[in-house]
């Protein structure tokens, strides 16, 4: 079986695809890191191995180069699209909140606020957050009883609790290590495309918070480590310099901090 067909399975059971933004995922995973810029035919190989075909490639990138996120060079027979000024503008905040590193421990403080600035967890008429996040207006800093688990959870948006089992249903599919480097990387891709979908649209559920039998209860932490798990093969396939697509730039530095915190 295909190891990427449950991921594809569920990428589709999202609704319509947006392969624009996928394209944007590729960039922020595979692109950023890289030298900024990737080769057409890369590209293509790549969405493809998701099931994209290079007509529906075309029009994101072209989605892409109207609203000012890349733009398109050619040297000789070779098309490459990189990101604009703009384009690498937006990545930074997304960047550091997509790659950051999983909690160490156990959350020892929560705040219960009204501040509809920051978006929280929704409980109580008010919002939950781990820490102690600048708040204006009515605030209570704390910890929490022994049943606001259950409390809180019924209480978090249905999409959310779909986003979140279906992100736990991708981790399960990718226990395999059984891969080539492309199918590495398309893998890789779909779970950065699911976590940073997850990431930017939701506030987080610390593993407190997650329900009884949840697996894995720490969803920061799996993605993670499957992250770390997935790369050296997928960031082989990006090495790699075949007839008609020479290999990309070496990887940067900060390449090695994703999920760390440094």
């Amino acid at each position: 079986m295909d190891p990427l067909a449950p991921l594809i399975q569920t990428l589709h059971a999202d609704g319509r695809l947006r392969v624009w933004s996928l394209v944007i995922t590729v960039f922020g995973d595979s692109v950023l890191h890289r030298g900024g810029q990737i080769a057409a035919v890369r590209l293509s190989r790549l969405l493809g191995r998701i099931g994209v075909e290079n007509g529906a490639m075309r029009t994101a990138l072209s989605r892409l180069a109207r609203d000012g996120w890349v733009v398109g060079t050619r040297d000789g027979r070779t098309s490459r699209y990189g990101l604009t000024p703009q384009g690498l503008a937006q990545f930074g905040p997304a960047t550091a909140r997509i790659y950051a590193a999983p909690r160490a421990g156990p959350v020892q403080r929560w705040t219960f606020h009204t501040d509809p600035n920051i978006v929280g967890l929704a409980v109580a008429g008010g919002w939950l957050n781990p820490g102690q996040p600048g708040v204006e207006g009515f605030s209570v800093v704390g910890r929490l009883g022994p049943d606001s688990r259950a409390e809180v959870w019924q209480g978090i948006d249905p999409e959310h609790k779909t986003a979140l089992t279906r992100l736990a249903s991708d981790l399960t599919a990718l226990a395999s290590d059984n891969m080539d480097t492309l199918t590495a990387l398309a893998a890789r891709t779909l779970l950065i495309h699911r976590w940073r979908r997850l990431v930017l649209r939701w506030p987080e559920v610390p593993v407190e918070l997650m329900p009884e039998g949840f697996h894995p209860a720490d969803l920061h932490r799996a993605v993670a480590d499957t992250y770390a798990r997935l790369s050296p093969t997928a960031e082989a396939w990006l090495d790699a310099d075949m007839r008609d697509m020479p290999a990309m730039p070496p990887a940067d530095a900060g390449f090695a901090n994703r999920f760390k915190g440094r």
